[in-house]
């Protein structure tokens, strides 16, 4: 594959970042996206720019990958080979989604901090490394991403918070990515009761993202806070409001409390989150 060093366009991370979110090739944005984490000391950074695409900006997506609303993506039991397939499938689906959410965050919004940039960098090259784990897990039984259904609930969040980067740090990392911490352990439990091989590897492989996505919403949660602090906000009380003004969901019970302190979730809030936990 090539290196990403021989492929720039444009030898800036953020445009750079635009170029790989709309990537259609799955395996080479991840690819892409890691090279560029690794690569960043090679290539200037602009966090002035006003990057100003021709039209509307959609992450590329694979050929051949039905999008479904999220109600219409069927759900079957990890007991079956065939069940556990699809259960991958979604969370590689997630994962690639993941890559795109944080190349977004990455070239979308100027005026922050350089190490705002390396932050939202270092989470594409993680969430690559997850993608390209889980496909390989995904191919080992036998089937591909883009063989089942998957639905852009997390992309259409990205979409509503395009426009303020305070939105964007509370209910992307800070909501959405964080009901994964709640999740994957349940997932886990179910996969060990399953006691397969494969049920084993992915659960190794989850170990691995559960343990890097606690990092991921740490950044989530430091920046919405340092933005806060800039626009002379409260936090806490501020989230709320959030919640409402863009329709985010409402965390699932039961949540995940050591995860969700270790990424930075204080009482008072995690007394909130419990409290709106259905």
């Amino acid at each position: 594959m090539t290196d990403v060093s021989t492929e720039m366009m444009d030898g800036e991370w953020r445009a750079r970042a635009l170029e790989i979110l709309q990537m259609r090739d799955a395996a080479g944005k991840a690819h892409a996206a890691s090279q560029l984490y690794a690569q960043r000391a090679q290539w200037p950074l602009d966090p002035q720019r006003a990057i100003a695409p021709a039209g509307p900006v959609q992450p590329g997506m694979p050929p051949g990958l039905q999008l479904l609303p999220h109600t219409d993506v069927a759900r079957r039991s990890p007991a079956t080979l065939a069940g556990r397939a699809v259960l991958v499938h979604a969370i590689v689906h997630i994962e690639f989604n993941a890559i795109n959410l944080a190349l977004d965050a990455v070239w979308r919004f100027a005026g922050m901090p350089p190490a705002y940039y390396e932050d939202w960098l270092k989470v594409a090259a993680e969430e690559a490394r997850h993608f390209q784990l889980l496909a390989a897990q995904l191919q080992a039984m036998g089937h591909d991403y883009g063989d089942f259904p998957a639905h852009q609930g997390l992309w259409s969040m990205c979409e509503k918070t395009s426009g303020d980067i305070l939105a964007r740090m509370a209910l992307v990392p800070r909501t959405l990515e964080a009901r994964g911490l709640d999740a994957t352990p349940l997932i886990q439990r179910k996969l060990r009761q399953v006691d397969t091989a494969d049920a084993h590897a992915v659960n190794a492989v989850l170990d691995i993202i559960l343990r890097e996505e606690v990092g991921h919403v740490a950044i989530g949660n430091h920046w919405y806070r340092w933005l806060c602090q800039q626009r002379d906000l409260e936090p806490v009380a501020l989230y709320p409001q959030l919640v409402a003004q863009y329709e985010a969901p409402r965390p699932k019970a039961p949540l995940n409390i050591a995860a969700r302190r270790a990424a930075g979730f204080t009482e008072e809030e995690l007394r909130y989150l419990e409290w709106g936990a259905g």
